[in-house]
C-alpha cells in the first residue's frame, strides 16, 4: 500500500517539488494520481456515481480525504480526467485510419471508438445520467468540449479525408452528423442487454448495410442543403451560442 509520503511525492528519495508546483508532477506523484484515479474510477463503476464517494474512494486507496483532494477534487474531476484519458486513446487508434470512401473510413472511427470504450464499459455505464444530463461534465458541456472536439474532429476528418468526400462544407456538416449517430450507437452500446451485447452488434451490421443508401441520397440535389440545416440545428440545440465557431474549430 501506498504512504502519504509515497502518494504525495515527498520523503527519501523522491524529487523535491517546486513552490506552487502541482501535485503528480514527479515521478511518484503521478503514479499515485494514476493509482487513486484507478480506484475512484473501479468504485464508480460497483456503486454508481451519485452513491460512491470521495471518503469512500480514499478509504479505499488507505488515504486521507486531503490527500485525495489534492489530486482529484470533486468527483466530476475524476470523470473529466476519464474523458481526456479515453479521449487521447482514441486519437491514438484513430491514426491507423486507412484511405478509403467515407463509409468504410467512418466505420473504422465507429468500430475503433466501441473497441476504445470497451475496456470501461461499466463505469461507462455508471456514468450515463451524467453523460446524458449533466449540463456541467456531459458529453456536450464546455468543461468537457476539449475531449468532444478530439473524438468529434476523427469523424470530420474520417469523410473530409476520403476520396469520395462531398463537396465543400458538406463534408464537415456530415463529418459531424456522424459522430453524433456514433454517439447513439454508444449510449445503445452502454444499455445494451443482450447476450455478449449482440444486439450492439446486429446494430452496427444495419448501419453498415444501410450507409450505401445515404451514399445513394447524397447525389441528390437537396441533400447538401439538408445535411447543412440539420448540422446547424445540432449546433444550435445542443452547444447554444457561439457552438458553430467551437464545434469548426
Amino acid at each position: 500500500m501506498f504512504t502519504k509520503n509515497i502518494l504525495s511525492g515527498s520523503g527519501p528519495g523522491a524529487a523535491p517539488r517546486g513552490r506552487g508546483r502541482p501535485p503528480g508532477r514527479t515521478r511518484q506523484g503521478a503514479a499515485a494520481r494514476e493509482r487513486l484515479f484507478r480506484i475512484a474510477i473501479r468504485e464508480i463503476a460497483r456503486r454508481g456515481y451519485e452513491a460512491a464517494t470521495l471518503r469512500e474512494i480514499a478509504a479505499k486507496a488507505g488515504v486521507s480525504v486531503g490527500l485525495l483532494y489534492r489530486y482529484f477534487p470533486s468527483k466530476q474531476a475524476v470523470v473529466l480526467a476519464l474523458y481526456e484519458e479515453l479521449s487521447a486513446a482514441y486519437a491514438q487508434r484513430a491514426h491507423s485510419m486507412s484511405s478509403g470512401s467515407w463509409r468504410d473510413r467512418f466505420l473504422f472511427a465507429l468500430r475503433a471508438s466501441l473497441t476504445t470504450l470497451g475496456p470501461r464499459h461499466d463505469t461507462l455505464a455508471a456514468l450515463v445520467p451524467v453523460l446524458v444530463g449533466d449540463r456541467e461534465e456531459g458529453l456536450f458541456s464546455p468543461r468537457t468540449a476539449f475531449s468532444r472536439q478530439r473524438v468529434q474532429h476523427v469523424f470530420v476528418t474520417a469523410v473530409t479525408g476520403a476520396g469520395d468526400a462531398p463537396p465543400g462544407a458538406t463534408a464537415e456538416s456530415l463529418g459531424r452528423l456522424l459522430y453524433l449517430a456514433h454517439l447513439a450507437i454508444l449510449l445503445w452500446w452502454l444499455l445494451d442487454r443482450s447476450r455478449d451485447q449482440r444486439a450492439t452488434a446486429a446494430l452496427v451490421s444495419l448501419v453498415e448495410r444501410a450507409l450505401p443508401l445515404v451514399a445513394l441520397a447524397l447525389r441528390m440535389p437537396i441533400a447538401a442543403t439538408l445535411i447543412g440545416t440539420a448540422d446547424a440545428l445540432v449546433l444550435e440545440g445542443l452547444f447554444g451560442e457561439g457552438a458553430e465557431s467551437e464545434a469548426t474549430r
